[in-house]
């Protein structure tokens, strides 16, 4: 039974307005055993959660297992009480400007790119810009991936990328964990496009707490602006398993996924593995070939994905309407990428950095200064933000060529 037919079957009567309403789809994806496949053939089958609960156990047994109809003929522990906490969190006050939802495979306001993917999920949880769900179409995001742990060129080029390609009107999808996640987010609202959703977190805890912590501000920013989407019930803290299952929704909500820096045995690369599976384009960003960050985007360009240079290029590569295919050389109160650059190269400690990560030692050799000398003059592009400093001992110049 495919995910469109479940949803048309259910189509109609299944806006959460109610707490019955919402009872019904909680006791229905919490029942153990059932799974995301055994509840939509019963959706497709009876129409409706509620109208699964009165069914006799032989019609129920036509559709799912014996165990899994046996199962259904008993509360799950605990489901009560979440429909509760789910219904006041629903009602509950928030910001001006910010709303709350739970979306179900049988909303009209339930993502369409969700619904060409192998499993999407029974419900969403939604906070901040709901209205925007409706409107959501595959063909007018892109999915930011990469290190927990970037290099401070990954993370300024995540930065960089997310604020051009939301300033041409793009939404920039990603998983506010730290690093990239966090930077393409961060880009994204920077550059946000009049009347435009400028990001999406899907994250892999319920919407009641915000990880990483570190992220609260960002939290409550996209918010504002953007969305925060969870498949997982509220109090579900984060368990290591839900990260590369959340992945499936950051991919399969986007028409491509671009992977901005990441290790060989990288999440990013989940990512990439499932927009591939979903029929989504993936591209990555090259980097040094000394840089272990840089290896997971080397194997997937070797593999076939798109090797992207600049916005631009995403641009092109997703053949959009004209109106999306033209970004912003600079925004307002900002000084041009190419001028800094052109600054960057009359300095003789830059030229000698190159754009790979460098050891003291090497370094010294190449400028021939004294350690002092080059010490002193280090700590001033740091301060400056133009020389990152490297786990290990090594430099790297940040910004472009």
């Amino acid at each position: 039974m495919s995910a469109q037919t479940a949803a048309k079957a259910a189509q109609g009567d299944m806006m959460v307005n109610t707490p019955e309403e919402l009872g019904g789809w909680l006791r229905l994806s919490l029942t153990p055993g059932v799974g995301p496949d055994g509840a939509r053939r019963l959706l497709a089958a009876f129409g409706e959660p509620q109208a699964i609960w009165t069914q006799p156990d032989a019609a129920l047994r036509q559709i799912v297992s014996a165990q899994q109809a046996k199962a259904l003929q008993q509360p799950p522990l605990g489901w009560s009480e979440l429909t509760d906490e789910t219904w006041q969190w629903l009602q509950a006050p928030t910001d001006p400007g910010i709303g709350r939802a739970v979306v179900t495979l049988g909303d009209a306001d339930y993502p369409g790119a969700l619904l060409e993917i192998p499993d999407p999920p029974l419900m969403l949880y939604a906070m901040g810009q709901i209205g925007a769900l409706r409107g959501l179409k595959a063909a007018q995001t892109v999915a930011m991936v990469g290190s927990r742990n970037p290099t401070p060129q990954g993370q300024i080029n995540a930065r960089e990328f997310a604020r051009s390609l939301a300033a041409s009107g793009l939404t920039v999808i990603s998983g506010m964990a730290l690093g990239i996640d966090g930077a393409a987010h961060e880009g994204a609202l920077l550059g946000a496009h009049a009347d435009m959703l400028p990001t999406i977190a899907v994250v892999g805890t319920g919407l009641d707490r915000v990880y990483p912590r570190q992220h609260r501000q960002l939290a409550h920013q996209i918010a504002q602006r953007g969305l925060i989407l969870s498949e997982y019930p509220l109090g579900t803290p984060p368990l290591a398993p839900n990260f590369p299952r959340r992945n499936r929704l950051i991919s399969g909500l986007s028409q491509a996924t671009l992977v901005v820096e990441a290790a060989l045995l990288s999440g990013s690369l989940i990512t990439a593995k499932q927009a591939l599976e979903q029929g989504r384009d993936v591209m990555a960003i090259p980097g040094s070939i000394h840089s272990a960050q840089s290896k997971g985007c080397h194997l997937l360009i070797k593999q076939g994905a798109k090797l992207v240079e600049s916005a631009q290029d995403v641009l092109e590569e997703l053949r959009l309407p004209e109106v999306f295919r033209q970004v912003p050389l600079a925004l307002e109160g900002d000084e041009p990428q190419e001028a800094q650059a052109d600054d960057q190269t009359e300095d003789a400690l830059l030229c000698a950095l190159g754009h790979d990560p460098v050891s003291l030692d090497a370094l010294q050799a190449r400028c021939g200064w004294t350690t002092a000398q080059l010490q002193a003059q280090l700590l001033e592009l740091e301060l400056l933000g133009q020389v990152g400093r490297l786990p290990g001992g090594l430099f790297q110049r940040i910004g472009s060529a």
